[in-house]
């Protein structure tokens, strides 16, 4: 039998103790960090009052991020805020993240230096699977898994079995690592890898940038993932190095690991994709689509698709350009940092001249929270994660999820659309 594991079981057999561990195996690990944001956290905190433990295993491992309501929307957002700030006062917590600092969670972490190659790392938010592009172990939790990792230090999880896939050859142009992710959902379906980690390898690796890994890993829970991760390469070391004061570890999966099923993509023959209401897996290519489906709204931000590689894309794109009359578009660059060096690349004064608004970083419409609620019969071509019904807005409404390209093209001709030069 063999004793191979993969990156993902070897990350969990280190933080466990273990020499080994096998698919369908019950482990405790070792956290690295718990995260939170202003709707989960003061769930989990309750959690914790019951426990009664008293405090947290390490006021340094833990993240607090005010981000979904941030700046509060109303009286019930800004009840939930105070009491995460009332506890991180408490416990000391050194990552607290509220207004003038914030940004959106998973996009704010990597960036804050906070997750590293080789972590485990545990959040009561589902697409906390991001930090899999820097080769760690993350996953979401529900609240009380995060009350627990935030009092003890400790998660119980089952080994996840994987499955690897295999990209190769050099995307073409306008071809981002969302439309990889759109591309692998649409061909397994959002229960394709349920439970499983998702594994990417592969020479085309080294074609796809930080902000494309990140993309593909935060949309692996879209399959059904445990989770998602990649290889450490230089792009990666590049990247600890520069945000990064933390030491780390790299792992690599045995030539004997398991897989459960294997996949191989050619990157070069993918299309712009978009992925129709009202779930991740009913894509189409833009060469697919026949009929002009006029759209409302154009958001341009998230967890998924907020950082600087989208805002640059879009920019590119917007420059010159008039947003259609008859289309919102939002922007939303994903932390401060972002923010600021948009600002400093011309590119606000961009999307401002093309009729285009940009807002603070938050969540905001991706869960249709506030900043872009739709109403009834409206379409909006998203760069968010999710497009189930009633995501965004009325139950009525229609989300169309793609990525910034072709969500800044959209926007201009007023209907879903590729890019062009």
């Amino acid at each position: 039998m063999s004793k191979g594991m993969t990156m993902t079981q070897k990350i969990l057999a280190d933080h466990a103790h273990l020499p080994f561990v096998e698919a369908g195996q019950l482990i405790e690990a070792d956290l690295d960090l718990v995260l939170g944001n202003d709707i989960t956290t003061p769930v989990a905190i309750r959690e914790m009052d019951k426990m009664q433990t008293g405090g947290v295993f390490d006021k340094d491992k833990i993240a607090l991020v005010m981000d979904h309501f941030v700046p509060n929307k109303d009286i019930k957002s800004a009840q939930n805020c105070k009491c995460v700030r009332e506890f991180s006062i408490k416990h000391e917590i050194s990552h607290y993240y509220d207004v003038g600092k914030m940004g959106i969670e998973h996009a704010l972490l990597p960036e804050q230096g906070l997750t590293v190659a080789g972590d485990v790392i545990i959040g009561a938010d589902s697409h906390t699977c991001t930090y899999g592009a820097l080769g760690a172990f993350s996953t979401g939790v529900g609240s009380t898994d995060m009350a627990a990792g935030m009092a003890t230090g400790k998660a119980w999880f089952k080994v996840p079995g994987a499955i690897r896939f295999n990209l190769t050859g050099i995307p073409g142009k306008w071809v981002s690592g969302k439309d990889v992710i759109l591309h692998i959902i649409g061909m397994i379906g959002v229960d394709g890898a349920l439970y499983k980690s998702m594994e990417f390898t592969g020479d085309g690796i080294r074609y796809l940038s930080m902000d494309d890994r990140f993309t593909i890993a935060n949309m692996a829970i879209e399959a059904g993932g445990k989770n998602g991760i990649f290889p450490v390469d230089d792009l990666t070391r590049e990247y600890l190095k520069e945000h990064s004061k933390r030491e780390y570890k790299e792992y690599e999966a045995d030539a004997d690991a398991v897989y459960e099923e294997e996949y191989t993509i050619d990157l070069s023959a993918l299309r712009p994709t978009v992925a129709f209401p009202h779930l991740p897996e009913n894509t189409k290519t833009v060469d697919e689509i026949k009929e002009k489906i006029k759209v409302d709204q154009a958001v341009i931000g998230s967890c998924t698709n907020g950082r600087m590689d989208d805002l640059r894309i879009a920019a590119m794109l917007l420059n010159g350009k008039k947003v259609a009359d008859h289309v919102r578009l939002i922007i939303i660059p994903a932390t401060q940092e972002i923010y600021l060096q948009a600002m400093k690349e011309g590119l606000l004064k961009t999307f401002i001249e093309a009729g285009a608004i940009v807002s603070t970083p938050t969540c905001g419409p991706c869960l249709g929270g506030y900043m872009g609620v739709m109403a009834e019969g409206e379409r909006c071509i998203s760069t968010t994660n999710r497009n189930f019904v009633g995501r965004m807005g009325h139950v009525d409404s229609e989300v169309y999820l793609a990525s910034p390209a072709v969500a800044a093209a959209s926007a201009i001709a007023g209907y879903i659309t590729q890019p062009k030069e």
